[in-house]
C-alpha cells in the first residue's frame, strides 16, 4: 500500500513566514523529543490528554506507542476533539486494515492545514514511540493549544498581549511595547492588582508620580509575589527610553508567578478531591459493615418467632397471634427490607466509585458479604411462609361450624325476603283489562319472574345442603334449622304451581288481543294512505295554478279527467277500509273484550273519512269551470304572442341590415367628403321615417305586458332587443355622420387634400381587419410603417412610437379610432402653427418687448380676444418689468399644451 508522508513540525499556512521565532521554538520542541527523559514526560503528559478526550466516547489508552496502532482509536479521538465525523474505519486485524486506519486519520489532520514531514501510517502501525508522540503533539498544538495560546504568536508578541489583556479594564494604562508604556509605573500596579486586588489600592494612584507608583508595584512584588526587585524606579524615569529586555523580564516573573499560582491551586484542589474520595468510601464501607450487622441480628431474633407452632384453644387469641403477624409484615418487616435493598445499593455504589478512582474492590467481613444476608433473608421468608399458613389454617378451623350456621341464618333470610308478596302477585287477574303492549309487557315481567324463579332454585339447594351439613356435624340448633328449611321447601312449590297457571292466562289472552291489534293494523295500514290521497285530492282542486301556455292548461285539464276516471276505484277502498273497522267491533262484541282504548296505529276514524270523502265530490265541478276559464284566457294570450312576433320579426333584421349599411358606407368612401355626408343624412331621414312602425310594436308590447305574458316562442327579439338596437342604429348614423364633418373641418383646416383623405382611410381599413372602426397597437405600427413611418423594432423606434401612441390614444384604451388617426396625420403632413410662431406673433404686437400691455392687446386685437388673453396672461415678472406688464410667453406655450394654461 502506498504510505503517505506527513509533516511533524507544526506549521499552520496562515502563518508561514510571520517570524523566526516561532520555528526556532518549534525546532527546540523537536529537539526535546530526542531527550529519553522528556520522552517519558511527553509519554504520561499525551497519554493523559489523549484519556481526558476519549473518556467523552466510554473508552481509554494504557500504552500510547501500542493503543492507537490500529487507527481505530486515533480516529475516535479526533472526532472527539474536533466534533467530527472521519471517514468509516476498517475492522479488520490485518496490517493493511491498520495502515487504511492511521491514514484517514493522518488526511483529517492534514485537511485542518497542518503539515506533517517523515511521519507515516506505517511507523505508527509499527508502534515507533517517537512518531507516534511527535504526532500526538501536532494533534495538541492544532487542537489545544493553538486555540488558548495567544494567537500563536512568538514568545514576546504572546507576553505583550498577555499585559495588555491584564491591564485592559484600568485607566490611564496602554501597553503597546516594553520601554516608555511602563515608565510611569501603573502597567506593573495594574497587573499586581488585577491579580492579588488585596496588595495595591489602586484607586489612590496618580498617573503624574510615576516614583511612587513604581516603587510601590516593585515592594508589593518583592514583599508578597516573591519577585525579586530587578529595576530601579529612578533609571525608569530617568531614561527616555527603558531597557526593553529588563522590562520583559521583568514583565515574564510577573507571568510565571501568577501562572505557578495557579498551578498550585490546581495541585491543592487534586490533593483535596482524592481525600474527598477517600473519606467517602471509608465512610460508606464502615455504613455498610454496621448496617449489615443490625439486619442479620434482627434476622437473627426474628426466625424462632416465626417458626413457634404452639396452637391456641381459643378463636380470640388465635386472632391475636394473626394481628402480631399483620403488624409484623406492616410496621417491622417493610423497614428491614428498606435497609437490605440500601444495602446491596450502597455496596454496589462503593465498588463503582473504587473501581472509577482505581482502588481495590471492597470486601466485608466474614459472614457479611451480600450473599450470606440473602442466604439469612430467604431462611426469614420461608419461615414466614409457614407460619401464616398454619395461623389461617387453624383460624380456618375454628371458624367453619360458626360460619356454615351465620351462612344458613344469611341465605334463609336473602330467600324469606325475596318470596315475600309473590304469591299475592302471581293471584293477580290484572290481564283480564290489559292492552295488548300491556300483556305483551306482563308477559316479558313474567319470563323475567321465572328466570328469576329458576335463579333463586340453586339458593333454596344450597340452603337445604347447608342444613344437611350442620345436622351431620351436630350443630346444637339443629331442629330449628331443619323447621326452617322445610317451610322453605313447601314455600317453593306454591310459588311453581302459582307460576305455571299465571303463564298460561296471559298467553290466551295475547292471542285474542293480537287478533284485534292486526285488525287495527290493517285499518291504519289501508286508511293512512287513502286518508293522504283524499287530503291530497283537496288540495290539487283547491290549488291555484298558474299557466302562460294553452299547452299548460290543456295538461290540467287532461290530469283532472284522468283523476275523475278513479274516483269510482277510490270509492271501492273506502268501503273496503270501513269494512275492516265493522269486523273488530264484531269481535269486541262476541269474546266480551274490554278495549282501554282507540286504535293504537292511527288517529284516522270511518266519520273523518266519509266527511273527507264528500269534501272531493263538491270540488271536483268547482275544478272543471275554472279549467274551462282559464282555456280561454290563454287563447287570447297566444293571439297577442303571435300579433307581436310577426311585426317583431321583420323590424329586428331591418335593424341589423342598416347598421351593417351604415358600416360599408363608412369604409367604402364612395366620392368626396360631401357626397358622403349628403348620402347618409338621405339615409338617416329613412331612418327616422320608419319610427312609427317601433311605435306599433311598442303598442302591442304593451298589451303584453299588461295579459302578463312572459315568453313568446314565435320570436327570437324581445321588445327590449328592438329597442337597445334601434337606439345603436340612430347613434351609428349620427356617429358616422359627425365623423365625416369632423373630416371636412379637419380637411378645411388642416389643408389635407381629398386623395390624402382618401389614402388615410385606404390605409386604415386595410389594417381594420376586424372592421370594429379602431386599430389596435400593433395594427396602428403596421399601418403607420406602411405610410412611411421610420418606427424600426429598435430601441429608438420603441420611444417614437410610445411617443404616437400617447398622442393618439391618451386614454391609454389600447385602441386608435379614426378621428385620432386622421388628427395625427394632420398635424404630420400640414403646416400648423406652434407655440413659438404665436409668440414671435405677440412680440411684434409688443413692439419687440418681453411683456405686452393690455392697451396694446386692445389695440390690435378684436375686443372679445383681447379680454379673453387679458384674463388669462399671468403677471409678467422679469428684469424689465413696468406696471401692468403681462408674460405672452407663458401664454403662448399654454394655447399649445406645454404647461398649465
Amino acid at each position: 500500500m502506498h504510505t503517505q508522508l506527513h509533516t511533524y513540525m507544526y506549521n499552520m499556512d496562515q502563518y508561514d513566514g510571520e517570524n523566526d521565532y516561532m520555528q526556532q521554538e518549534d525546532d527546540w520542541d523537536r529537539d526535546l523529543l530526542l531527550d529519553p527523559a522528556w520522552e517519558k514526560q511527553q509519554r504520561k503528559t499525551f497519554t493523559a490528554w489523549c484519556n481526558s478526550h476519549l473518556r467523552k466516547a466510554g473508552t481509554q489508552i494504557e500504552n500510547i506507542e501500542e493503543d492507537f496502532r490500529d487507527g481505530l482509536k486515533l480516529m475516535l479521538l479526533l472526532e472527539v476533539i474536533s466534533g467530527e465525523r472521519l471517514a468509516k474505519p476498517e475492522r479488520g486485524k490485518m496490517r493493511v486494515h491498520k495502515i487504511s486506519n492511521v491514514n484517514k486519520a493522518l488526511d483529517f489532520i492534514a485537511s485542518k492545514g497542518v503539515k506533517l514531514v517523515s511521519i507515516g501510517a506505517e511507523e505508527i502501525v509499527d508502534g515507533n514511540a517517537k512518531m507516534t508522540l511527535g504526532m500526538i503533539w501536532t494533534i495538541i498544538l492544532r487542537f489545544a493549544i493553538q486555540d488558548i495560546s495567544v494567537e500563536e504568536t512568538s514568545a514576546k508578541e504572546g507576553l505583550l498581549l498577555w499585559c495588555q489583556r491584564k491591564t485592559a479594564p484600568y485607566k490611564n494604562v496602554n501597553i503597546q511595547n516594553f520601554h516608555i508604556s511602563w515608565k510611569d509605573g501603573l502597567g506593573f500596579c495594574a497587573l499586581i492588582h488585577r491579580h492579588r486586588p488585596e496588595l495595591i489600592d489602586y484607586g489612590k494612584l496618580r498617573k503624574d508620580d510615576p516614583m511612587t507608583n513604581l516603587n510601590t508595584a516593585f515592594d508589593v512584588a518583592e514583599k508578597y509575589l516573591d519577585i525579586p526587585k530587578m529595576l530601579d524606579a529612578e533609571d525608569i524615569v530617568g531614561t527616555a527610553r527603558p531597557d526593553e529586555k529588563a522590562i520583559m523580564t521583568y514583565v515574564s516573573s510577573f507571568y510565571h508567578a501568577f501562572s505557578g499560582a495557579q498551578k498550585a491551586e490546581t495541585a491543592a484542589n487534586r490533593i483535596c478531591k482524592v481525600l474527598a474520595v477517600n473519606q467517602e468510601n471509608e465512610q460508606l464501607m464502615e455504613d455498610y459493615e454496621k448496617l449489615a450487622s443490625d439486619l442479620l441480628e434482627w434476622i437473627r431474633r426474628t426466625i424462632p418467632w416465626l417458626e413457634n407452632r404452639l396452637p391456641e384453644n381459643t378463636m380470640q387469641a388465635m386472632q391475636q397471634k394473626l394481628e402480631d403477624f399483620r403488624d409484623y409484615r406492616r410496621l417491622h418487616k417493610p423497614p428491614k427490607v428498606q435497609e437490605k435493598c440500601q444495602l446491596e445499593i450502597n455496596f454496589n455504589t462503593l465498588q463503582t466509585k473504587l473501581r472509577l478512582s482505581n482502588r481495590p474492590a471492597f470486601m466485608p467481613s466474614e459472614g457479611k458479604m451480600v450473599s450470606d444476608i440473602n442466604n439469612a433473608w430467604g431462611s426469614l421468608e420461608g419461615a414466614e411462609k409457614g407460619y401464616e399458613e398454619w395461623l389461617l389454617n387453624e383460624i380456618r378451623r375454628l371458624e367453619r361450624l360458626d360460619h356454615l350456621a351465620e351462612k344458613f341464618r344469611q341465605k334463609a333470610a336473602i330467600h324469606e325476603a325475596w318470596t315475600e308478596g309473590k304469591e299475592e302477585m302471581l293471584q293477580k287477574r290484572d290481564y283480564e283489562t290489559a292492552s295488548l303492549s300491556d300483556i305483551k309487557a306482563l308477559l316479558k315481567k313474567h319470563e323475567a319472574f321465572e328466570s328469576d324463579l329458576a335463579a333463586h332454585q340453586d339458593r333454596v339447594e344450597q340452603i337445604a345442603a347447608i342444613a344437611q351439613e350442620l345436622n351431620e356435624l351436630d350443630y346444637y340448633d339443629s331442629p330449628s334449622v331443619n323447621a326452617r328449611c322445610q317451610r322453605i321447601c313447601d314455600q317453593w312449590d306454591a310459588l311453581g304451581a302459582l307460576t305455571q297457571k299465571r303463564s298460561e292466562a296471559l298467553q290466551r289472552t295475547e292471542k285474542l288481543l293480537e287478533t284485534i291489534d292486526q285488525l287495527y293494523l290493517e285499518f291504519a295500514k289501508r286508511a293512512a294512505p287513502f286518508n293522504n290521497w283524499m287530503e291530497g285530492a283537496m288540495e290539487d282542486l283547491q290549488d291555484t295554478f298558474i299557466v302562460h301556455t294553452i299547452e299548460e292548461i290543456q295538461g290540467l285539464s287532461t290530469a283532472h279527467e284522468q283523476f275523475k276516471a278513479t274516483l269510482p276505484e277510490a270509492d271501492k277502498e273506502r268501503l273496503a277500509i270501513l269494512g275492516i273497522h265493522n269486523e273488530i267491533a264484531k269481535i269486541v262484541q262476541t269474546y266480551h273484550v274490554n278495549m282501554a282504548g282507540t286504535n293504537p296505529y292511527t288517529t284516522i276514524n270511518p266519520q273523518e273519512i266519509n266527511t273527507k270523502w264528500d269534501k272531493v265530490r263538491q270540488l271536483v265541478p268547482q275544478r272543471d269551470q275554472a279549467l274551462i276559464e282559464e282555456h280561454a284566457r290563454q287563447q287570447n294570450n297566444e293571439r297577442l304572442r303571435r300579433q307581436f312576433a310577426n311585426q317583431a320579426n321583420v323590424i329586428g333584421p331591418w335593424i341589423q341590415n342598416k347598421m351593417e349599411e351604415i358600416g360599408r358606407i363608412s369604409i367604402e368612401m364612395h366620392g368626396t367628403l360631401e357626397d358622403q355626408l349628403t348620402h347618409l343624412r338621405q339615409y338617416e331621414k329613412s331612418i327616422v321615417n320608419y319610427k312609427p312602425k317601433i311605435d306599433q310594436l311598442e303598442g302591442d308590447h304593451q298589451l303584453i305586458q299588461e295579459a302578463l305574458i312572459f315568453d313568446n316562442k314565435h320570436t327570437n327579439y324581445t321588445m327590449e332587443h328592438i329597442r337597445v338596437g334601434w337606439e345603436q342604429l340612430l347613434t351609428t348614423i349620427a356617429r358616422t355622420i359627425n365623423e365625416i364633418e369632423n373630416q371636412i373641418l379637419t380637411r378645411d383646416a388642416k389643408g389635407i387634400s381629398q386623395e390624402q383623405l382618401n389614402e388615410f382611410r385606404a390605409s386604415f381599413n386595410h389594417f381594420d381587419r376586424d372592421h370594429s372602426g379602431t386599430l389596435g397597437a400593433e395594427e396602428f405600427k403596421a399601418c403607420l410603417i406602411s405610410l412611411g413611418f421610420d418606427i424600426a423594432n429598435d430601441a429608438q423606434g420603441e420611444n417614437e412610437f410610445s411617443r404616437i401612441m400617447s398622442i393618439v390614444d391618451p386614454n391609454r384604451m389600447g385602441i386608435v379610432t379614426f378621428q385620432a388617426f386622421i388628427d395625427f396625420m394632420s398635424r404630420e403632413t400640414a403646416d400648423t402653427d406652434t407655440a413659438d410662431q404665436v409668440m414671435a406673433s405677440f412680440k411684434v404686437l409688443a413692439g419687440d418687448k418681453n411683456y405686452i400691455l393690455a392697451d396694446e392687446l386692445r389695440r390690435e386685437l378684436p375686443p372679445d380676444q383681447a379680454d379673453y388673453c387679458i384674463a388669462r396672461m399671468a403677471p409678467y415678472c422679469g428684469p424689465d418689468a413696468v406696471p401692468g406688464a403681462l408674460d405672452y410667453m407663458s401664454f403662448s406655450t399654454a394655447l399649445y399644451g406645454e404647461s398649465d394654461l
